[in-house]
């Protein structure tokens, strides 16, 4: 028995050594070696930025990027461990952490071409905080067998990015007193309210998609920088707490509404707040008038510059 349980360790330990032996297929730079699977931890630092019924460009409003206003960009940061195989496929847990905003007052210079969005006058910021999965498909490596070759491995790889995540948000504006005010209890487009059935309470806590590039380039055997731009495709219209139409003022009281939490609410929603002569346009501030779009949900996303620790290259001298 002690000889089986002897022959079975060594078995293990020749083929430990024989995976090990071959594990060494990446040339590096004459005395580093990847193993197949190698491990990177790092951070993270850049702009943010959102896309939501907030701000824009001139005109009536464009989808997508096209209606993007750089004046809105603020930063982020993260931190990050990534496991990649044979430099060609990576699985990334990845923490963001940031803040989004929105002024309609952005406009300014083009008020004329905004059919009111400038009058309308509305503005949000909100912390970001996110948590994702993300997988990075490297076509340098994914197509092409290096350790076959006599070519020494590029050092740079652009790479393509898709992932989940949760994350969460807390859309807040300034009152008339100048302090800043969480809007999603205040329900300013009715939501959960009797009178408008079809208007749900919305959740700060959400689920997100994740597509997007990037480009690694191996500054040493032990870091690498990265360019990486990612776009968060979101299940939610409300990450700026604007959606749809204006409701009547009258029921917020109706609903319970009293004190501070009123007048929060009649400020936000007011005709003259921040502008006596009120929105023109369709967006005029009354019952029935529009707020913001509800076909469109919103989205956000970052440009990092990244700084990673390779971890599990072998030195051979």
């Amino acid at each position: 028995m002690k000889k089986v349980t002897l022959l079975a360790a060594c078995s293990l330990l020749l083929t430990g050594f024989l995976q090990k032996a071959s594990a060494q297929y990446y040339f590096y730079d004459g005395y580093s070696y990847d193993t197949p699977l190698m491990f990177e931890l790092g951070g993270s630092f850049g702009a943010m930025n959102c896309l939501t019924d907030i701000g824009g460009k001139r005109g009536l409003g464009k989808k997508g990027t096209k209606d993007l206003n750089m004046g809105n960009t603020t930063t982020n940061g993260s931190v990050y461990l990534t496991a990649t195989w044979r430099d060609a496929i990576a699985l990334r847990l990845e923490g963001t952490f940031g803040r989004v905003q929105a002024h309609d007052s952005v406009l300014k210079d083009v008020a004329a071409t905004t059919n009111g969005r400038y009058e309308r006058n509305l503005h949000f910021r909100s912390k970001i905080s996110e948590i994702a999965v993300i997988a990075e498909f490297h076509p340098l490596f994914i197509f092409i067998n290096w350790p076959s070759t006599d070519v020494e491995p590029p050092r740079i790889s652009p790479y393509l990015a898709a992932g989940a995540g949760i994350f969460s948000f807390n859309p807040q504006a300034k009152n008339r007193n100048g302090q800043w005010v969480d809007l999603q209890p205040l329900s300013l487009e009715g939501q959960g309210f009797p009178q408008y059935p079809d208007r749900r309470p919305y959740k700060l806590t959400q689920t997100n998609f994740i597509l997007g590039m990037g480009i690694r380039y191996e500054l040493s055997p032990t870091f690498n920088l990265r360019m990486e731009l990612l776009h968060r495709i979101l299940n939610t219209d409300y990450l700026d707490d604007v959606s749809t139409r204006y409701i009547d003022n009258q029921y917020f009281a109706a609903n319970g509404f009293s004190g501070v939490q009123l007048r929060d609410a009649l400020d936000l929603t007011s005709n003259d707040r921040l502008n006596p002569g009120g929105p023109t346009g369709k967006y005029r501030k009354t019952e029935g008038g529009i707020r913001g779009d509800p076909t469109n949900n919103d989205s956000y996303f970052t440009f990092n510059i990244k700084l990673g620790i390779s971890i599990g290259r072998e030195k051979i001298r």
